[in-house]
């Protein structure tokens, strides 16, 4: 028996919605998606300052942008958007934080990080994690926790830092402003689902 056909066109992430009427044109739509995710975070990393007192890793909207994308993009797209943000940074192009680019830098672990976390929380929103507050706010924290995981050791090592003194320069100081982001996307990822859904439902 075939499943219903609202089944099977329903949109795992937001980008899904996105018409292609053909392979060419997913295609198409997919690489434009990649392209400008990269140039919109790399665009992201220049909203910074740093507080030398408080941490050598700057502030930055970077990482409330690379959530948003994981979750809007999916799994794949978003992988994509974040190798080529990665490899493209450390090849030379300067739109890492502060316009700086290459490998050599104490923060690399914070961008590989961004790529770890954008898969899983596209993952979990292409599975349902995006469209309550809940499941948000749960999507968020997984995202900000693999993002540490891999800056904080990186900062650890090159910087020569103690597990304290690299917790305390390279986490810490960040949980606030985490905890706003998360508050906002809790409120904008459900809300543009809740958007979508009563769109669709109106042209039936």
């Amino acid at each position: 028996m075939a499943a219903p056909a609202a089944a099977i066109t329903a949109p795992g992430v937001l980008a899904d919605l996105l018409p292609a009427s053909t392979r060419a044109v997913a295609v198409a739509r997919d690489a434009v998606l990649v392209l400008g995710g990269a140039a919109a975070i790399g665009a992201s990393a220049q909203i910074a300052f740093t507080i030398p007192q408080i941490s050598p890793v700057p502030f930055v909207l970077t990482t409330f942008t690379v959530l948003l994308v994981g979750a809007a993009y999916g799994p794949l797209r978003a992988g994509l958007t974040l190798a080529l943000y990665l490899v493209a940074g450390a090849a030379g192009v300067p739109w890492f934080t502060e316009g700086a680019s290459g490998y050599a830098i104490p923060t690399l672990g914070y961008i590989i990080g961004f790529l770890a976390a954008a898969v899983a929380v596209g993952f979990l929103a292409k599975h349902g994690g995006d469209r309550t507050i809940v499941k948000t706010v749960g999507l968020m924290v997984v995202g900000n926790v693999l993002m540490y995981a891999f800056g904080v050791p990186y900062l650890a090592y090159a910087l020569d830092l103690n597990a304290t003194e690299a917790l305390s320069a390279g986490m810490v100081p960040f949980l606030a402003g985490d905890a706003v982001k998360l508050v906002l996307a809790a409120l904008l990822l459900p809300g543009t689902w809740w958007a979508v859904n009563k769109f669709r439902n109106s042209e039936d």
